[in-house]
């Protein structure tokens, strides 16, 4: 029989997968289905502005007063509301959706992963071990099940586009405005980088609107309430809210986490560039947008396995060493990119850079939410929700620019702020190697009229929205 809290945690993790399933596709989509004026991408980028006030003040707040699951539940329906907007686009459906969605992102991941820090302590107290064992244990189990979500929400579009009649080869002239080549601004559209049939994108915006709400009741029925008494008590005895808002920008005093913004900043222009800029400019362009499922399959797997195996090989090679390989990646990836010429011939090409992108991003996400969990471990809330903050910022910028710069010039940001990476992360590293951090002293989580000592010093905590 397995635990009630190992039940818990397959709870949350199948309910993130139903309601990525959906979101992982509308966002791999956006810069192709909704090209019109750059809308798609307009769209993305209001939703992580929008995240960036929402971690200023909303997860502490709604945390304490409705407790994780109903948090989780609360946030899970502002994801549906942006799949409601993708039926009919419009700037009048797609913007306010995507304002509720950011609004509502910060506050879900934030919940999620207060309930499983919980859960992890509560059962490392059952069964007399670490708590912080158990709880990236948990995570990991989660990063496993929910970073698949981008092979089934990606599948899902693919198949159903692949119904479209109206398919056609892509004539060479096309082919020539690929890539780095041109400008990319402005694709032509014709062959296959049409917008597909209307019937097709309803049922495809359709199924990804029943996964979502599937994942509010899987949540809202199996998932268990852990931290009522907790919400009770703040609910009766209230923070003001300026210690909370302030928390957040306390933190940016240390010099620390001011020398990672860059390393933070970056992963929002890597996953961004990916899902915005080679979908469209690589995928679409070249092959059709039936296509770009397929692809983003192929990130996700690969995303998803090598979260599962840098999460164990982290202890052997150290934190370091998978930063630098996967920034090493990603160097090689750009790089290519700036030269290659996508062309239908060269169809394995087009899996290999989303494999190897998919790779680094595993240890972008991984790696960097264990370091800031080392190293603020005494404000993990702050410390998180400035990490959320400057990804976000990350996220807006690369998307704001996408439809007024050329893509040639957007590699070379991207290539800059990779290189600006390499130079300050290691300034970090190399004085916690000098200078360890001490870990939290132990705190407490009141459930079940129990108090029980945990130690959260190593907790990783997955933000990726």
């Amino acid at each position: 029989m397995i635990s009630r809290n190992f039940k818990n945690v397959l709870v949350v993790s199948v309910g993130f997968l139903s309601l990525f399933t959906a979101y992982g596709g509308l966002q791999s989509l956006q810069s192709s289905l909704n090209a019109e004026d750059g809308m798609g991408v307009a769209s993305l980028s209001v939703i992580y502005a929008s995240i960036i006030v929402s971690s200023m003040f909303l997860p502490p707040i709604m945390i304490k007063n409705l407790g994780c699951k109903w948090t989780i539940v609360a946030g899970m329906a502002c994801y549906v509301s942006y799949s409601f907007g993708n039926l009919y686009p419009g700037w009048y459906t797609l913007i306010p959706t995507s304002v509720i969605l950011g609004l509502g992102g910060s506050p879900l991941w934030s919940a999620k992963c207060t309930y499983l820090t919980i859960a992890g302590n509560l059962q490392g107290a059952n069964e007399g071990k670490k708590g912080a064992d158990v709880i990236n244990h948990y995570f990991g189990i989660f990063f496993f099940i929910f970073q698949s979500s981008a092979v089934w929400g990606n599948l899902m579009s693919s198949l159903i586009f692949q119904q479209d009649t109206n398919i056609a080869n892509i004539p060479e002239e096309q082919l020539q405005t690929c890539g780095a080549a041109n400008c990319g601004l402005n694709i032509s559209l014709n062959g296959t980088t049409t917008r597909p049939a209307q019937n097709l994108v309803e049922i495809l915006v359709g199924c990804y609107i029943g996964v979502g709400l599937l994942a509010m009741l899987i949540v809202a029925v199996f998932l268990d309430n852990v931290d009522r008494e907790q919400s009770s008590q703040f609910r009766g005895n209230r923070e003001p809210f300026c210690q909370t808002f302030l928390a957040t920008f306390r933190l940016l005093k240390d010099w620390r986490l001011l020398t990672l913004i860059p390393l933070t900043m970056y992963s929002g222009f890597e996953q961004s560039f990916l899902s915005g800029e080679y979908t469209k400019n690589y995928v679409t362009c070249a092959l059709g947008i039936h296509y770009v499922g397929y692809v983003m399959m192929c990130f996700g797997a690969s995303n998803s396995l090598c979260s599962f195996l840098f999460g164990r090989l982290a202890r052997y090679t150290g934190r370091a060493a998978l930063i630098f390989l996967a920034a090493l990646a990603n160097l090689a990836c750009i790089i290519a990119l700036l030269f290659w010429r996508p062309h239908p011939d060269d169809l394995p090409v087009f899996f290999v850079f989303p494999a190897l992108w998919g790779m680094a991003d595993a240890v972008w996400q991984t790696q960097t939410n264990a370091l800031y969990g080392v190293l603020f471990s005494r404000d993990k809330e702050a410390a998180f929700a400035n990490y959320r903050m400057w990804e976000s910022l990350g996220f807006v910028i690369a998307f704001a620019y996408s439809t007024f710069i050329c893509l040639e010039y957007k590699l070379y940001i991207l290539l800059a702020v990779l290189l600006l990476t390499v130079v300050t992360y290691p300034i970090v590293e190399y004085h916690e190697r000098k200078h360890p951090t001490p870990p939290a002293e132990k705190g407490s989580h009141l459930t079940d009229s129990k108090t029980l000592q945990t130690d959260e010093s190593n907790i990783i905590c997955q933000t990726r929205i």
